[in-house]
């Protein structure tokens, strides 16, 4: 690739930052106060997240300088365990991003029916605009990676600038009543289950800084070796001074009581300055965060699937690129119809998704086992920057690996059926694999 189409450390750090803010902050924080009983228990589940999401980013930063290929999210399972594993990994994250992707897209369409007419127009508008959304970035991502990626620039430095709004609702001088709530249950404190409180809240602050493991996937398209690194890290800060700010925004301005399970704490944000028309600014901010939702898995999936058909766990085809613009054009095309396809079940596929939070724990936890057995077998040790921290890297890799078993243990506990879907769909993948796909490979 000619290394004016490659990837900065700006083109990557805004990568990062897409990857891991999605839709979430601007109602999560909503729940996460319904399950954390107190105010010291809330932040302390966003710092500590913060603390483990930065230990995952240097843990991930040293795996895609030690394997800079596209798509290595697949390549670091196949290589430091089985092909096996990497293809059940990795082609349940793909499914599991189609239907995300289809879900988001419905919802933003909603957003965007309520903007621009103050109702809903009903599904068929709804899956209209979805695929219209996916058709557009389908077509963005066909020219190639810088037009895609100058694209997402553009959209999270609008959309950066909207939540920065929200945190300066901090000076807008007034606390804002919530308009409903949801019925989830409200977790109390009782003086002695705090330590529950905190790693049952610990589930959703992780799914939320969750998706920078997905950058490495970009590791033969940078610029310089040390970009992937330093793109990682300053991502991740960036995303941990964000999302601390804007929950104390929340807190400040909306009181940590009354959220609790309050609907639509983002748009109250933007009250605090704009008063009723704050609710269509909101519209406008949830619709751009789909848009740049809809962009970054369009580029992120199809290297996945590039480095799984070189491979040979995919038919070899998803290795073709565009001779013009590396397009990954067959696995692009793939993803967006699948995504397409499942708008059309509705909203009701969300339900499905449930177990994500669960396989997204045994992926950083198997992953970053992964990187001690990269480094055990010196692989490409001459690409990782020495000092401090890569010598301390391997217990903070341990660490990393503790604090995730915990999140993953919290999930079984506070919902066992998604966490049962989740291992059922594992076995499933191994045995498809090794029921089909290698006994082909192997022909």
């Amino acid at each position: 690739m000619n290394n004016a189409n490659k990837l900065g450390l700006f083109d990557l750090t805004i990568i990062v930052i897409s990857l891991v803010i999605g839709m979430g902050i601007f109602k999560t924080p909503a729940g996460i106060a319904a399950k954390s009983g107190t105010e010291t228990i809330f932040y302390g589940a966003w710092l500590i997240g913060g603390a483990i999401a930065l230990t995952g980013a240097l843990v991930f930063a040293e795996i895609g300088a030690r394997l800079p290929v596209v798509g290595a999210y697949y390549k670091v399972f196949s290589y430091a365990y089985h092909p096996a594993v990497g293809f059940t990994v990795n082609t349940l994250i793909l499914i599991s991003n189609a239907a995300s992707l289809a879900v988001v897209t419905l919802i933003g369409a909603e957003y965007c029916s309520d903007l621009l007419f103050g109702r809903q127009l009903g599904f068929v508008f709804d899956v209209s605009l979805s695929i219209v959304a996916v058709s557009i970035f389908f077509v963005v991502n066909l020219l190639g990676l810088k037009t895609s990626s100058r694209t997402q620039n553009i959209l999270m430095i609008v959309k950066v600038a909207l939540i920065l709004i929200l945190i300066s609702a901090l000076f807008a001088g007034t606390v804002i009543e919530p308009h409903g709530y949801s019925n989830d249950p409200v977790r109390t404190y009782d003086g002695s289950n705090g330590l529950l409180l905190l790693v049952i809240s610990m589930v959703a602050v992780s799914f939320t800084y969750g998706g920078y493991q997905q950058t490495i996937n970009f590791g033969a398209e940078i610029d310089r070796k040390e970009t992937l690194q330093k793109g990682i890290i300053i991502g991740i800060i960036i995303v941990i001074l964000l999302y601390l700010t804007v929950n104390y925004a929340y807190v400040q301005v909306i009181g940590y009581d009354k959220m609790k399970n309050a609907t639509s704490i983002g748009a109250l944000l933007f009250e605090a300055w704009f008063g009723k028309i704050g609710g269509k600014l909101f519209d406008f901010a949830m619709f751009i965060s789909v848009l740049a939702y809809v962009n970054i898995l369009l580029m992120s999936n199809p290297r996945v699937m590039y480095a799984m058909a070189a491979d040979g766990v995919l038919p070899k085809i998803f290795s073709y690129q565009h001779p013009r613009t590396k397009a990954l054009v067959p696995g692009l095309v793939t993803f967006s119809v699948i995504t397409v396809a499942v708008t059309f079940f509705g909203k009701g596929v969300d339900n499905i998704l449930g177990f994500s939070i669960f396989l997204d724990s045994m992926g950083f936890i198997t992953c970053a086992l992964a990187l001690l057995i990269l480094r055990r077998r010196h692989v490409n040790d001459h690409l990782v920057q020495p000092g401090t921290l890569t010598r301390i890297l391997p217990v903070l890799t341990v660490l990393f690996i503790f604090a995730y078993c915990i999140v993953a243990t919290a999930v079984v506990i506070d919902n066992w059926k998604a966490a049962l879907t989740g291992v059922g769909l594992l076995l499933l993948f191994v045995g498809i694999y090794f029921g089909l796909i290698s006994r082909n490979k192997a022909g």
